[in-house]
């Protein structure tokens, strides 16, 4: 009888350690899918675009960029006294002028970007060839008399200087910018950036 009682014991015992097993991980179990219901995945996009520096120095390797072009025809002549008659020489020239920027000159720090947004600085818009004139189309207008290297030299000289007044005006420069500030906005938009800013300096 006391060792049936004492099985009895034993097995309360036992059962009693398997339902506290059983709660046990009846209670992990509602922890756990608790928290799992709890726990939130969001997944965010990096908006940021990086220009790299191959990308930047593929840019500035443009060298040049011309933005405009401005053809011009200049009549230029010169008389000189004679003791009988005066000579004269007539002369006509052809040069165009070429805007834009010379992307060598950029400054350190000419691209920013924050996100999906860019500001690019460029160089002042310039005359990118100084000699503009095409001295294969020169050609004389009219010529009476012996006239030296020196003299036409003169005339050559005066011709540039009418065409620069005419074509680095502030209307010109303006329309290079215009252009200018196109082209470069197409290009960034097209590398994915939303927001672009051009400015020359």
């Amino acid at each position: 009888m006391q060792k049936n009682k004492k099985m009895t014991n034993t097995a309360k015992i036992k059962i009693a350690a398997v339902a506290a097993g059983i709660i046990a991980l009846v209670a992990i179990a509602i922890w756990f899918t608790k928290s799992v219901s709890e726990t939130t995945m969001s997944v965010d996009a990096d908006q940021t675009i990086d220009v790299t520096p191959e990308q930047i120095e593929r840019i500035r390797a443009i060298g040049e960029w011309e933005f405009l072009s401005v053809a011009f025809e200049e009549m230029v002549d010169t008389t000189r006294k004679g003791f009988f008659s005066d000579d004269h020489l007539t002369r006509i020239y052809y040069g165009t002028l070429r805007l834009g920027v010379d992307m060598q000159q950029v400054d350190s720090g000419w691209i920013q970007v924050q996100g999906d947004s860019i500001e690019v600085t460029l160089p002042a818009i310039r005359l990118l060839d100084k000699n503009f004139i095409d001295e294969a189309r020169t050609k004389s207008f009219y010529e009476s008399g012996r006239w030296k290297p020196a003299d036409r030299e003169a005339l050559y000289q005066r011709a540039r200087q009418r065409m620069l007044r005419r074509g680095m005006t502030p209307q010109y420069i303006e329309t290079a910018k215009t252009n200018g500030e196109a082209q470069f906005r197409q290009m960034m938009l097209s590398m994915g950036y939303e927001h672009v800013s051009i400015r020359f300096k």
